[in-house]
């Protein structure tokens, strides 16, 4: 699964630690999915796409493999 958690990021002007404050989850977990390294689960993927004022789709994207 793609994700457009970078490209959010920036428009907001958010750290990867900010943002993983907001969510009460490590840096290091935001880095994982960012690199497409970490499925997040449906709550941690509501709790983003809420941060970002967006729908999960426009978040999180599937792909074929999925």
């Amino acid at each position: 699964m793609k994700n457009n958690i970078r490209i959010e990021r920036a428009i907001k002007n958010i750290t990867q630690e900010e943002l993983a404050n907001k969510i009460s989850v490590s840096r290091q977990t935001i880095n994982a999915m960012e690199a497409n390294k970490y499925v997040p689960s449906t709550v941690l993927a509501l709790k983003i796409a809420k941060v970002f004022n967006k729908h999960v789709e426009e978040i999180f994207i599937l792909e074929k493999n999925d």
